[in-house]
């Protein structure tokens, strides 16, 4: 008998994508707005966003600290996310 894998957040890449979405960034501006240039790639975010790949915990805590969200609002499929979602992007200042 070997082990089942352990269950998996089923609506966190949509999260993602829609927090990416609603900073009005590219996956590598998201990348930048974490401060995470060093440690992250356009291709993994990608992954994330597409259920490929589930982020790492300091990735996903990053996610949660920019958007200003709790990290059980991103990983309990239980709890949408709030509808300040669509208005994330007019409080980001951005640096260019």
């Amino acid at each position: 008998m070997g082990k089942r894998s352990a269950p998996k957040p089923v609506h966190l890449a949509q999260k993602l994508l829609a927090i990416r979405t609603a900073f009005g960034v590219s996956q590598n501006g998201m990348i930048k707005l974490m401060g995470f240039e060093e440690y992250l790639t356009q291709a993994e975010i990608s992954a994330f966003e597409r259920g490929r790949r589930i982020p790492p915990l300091p990735v996903l805590l990053k996610y949660a600290r920019v958007a200003r969200f709790s990290v059980e609002t991103l990983i309990d499929d239980e709890i949408e996310l709030p509808n300040k979602t669509k208005k994330i992007n007019t409080r980001v200042s951005r640096k260019r």
